[in-house]
């Protein structure tokens, strides 16, 4: 999994400072916890595919607001910006697929949606 390439960082910040959890974690609970943020951070912008491809398939938008998804893609990029600036992966995966599909819905809304503010 090359893209986890920062846990290394990680597991060696947390063995220099002390006051960080280590990196990856030894107790059971955190090591589920991971993996649960891991599989959310990927499965959850999929959540929006079925609106994706309702708009686009049935070229219909009724009801869709502009404004909310639209600010939602928006609202994605200081995350990604931050994950970047962090070098954090995870989080530069999970916002970029979560802008993809922000925008998405927002450029569906604006084609076929009738009054989508």
């Amino acid at each position: 999994m090359k893209w986890l390439w920062h846990l290394p960082f990680r597991k060696r910040a947390s063995d220099e400072a002390g006051a960080m959890e280590p990196y990856p974690a030894r107790q059971l609970r955190l090591i589920i916890l991971d993996g649960i943020v891991l599989v959310v951070g990927i499965l959850g912008p999929l959540s929006a595919l079925p609106q994706v491809l309702k708009i686009f398939i049935l070229q219909n938008a009724t009801g869709v607001s502009v404004i909310s998804w639209g600010l939602g893609a928006l609202f994605d990029i200081p995350w990604i910006l931050y994950g970047i600036a962090h070098k954090e992966r995870p989080i530069v995966i999970a916002y970029t697929l979560w802008f993809f599909m922000n925008i998405a819905v927002t450029i569906g809304a604006l084609m076929y949606g009738a009054g989508a503010f």
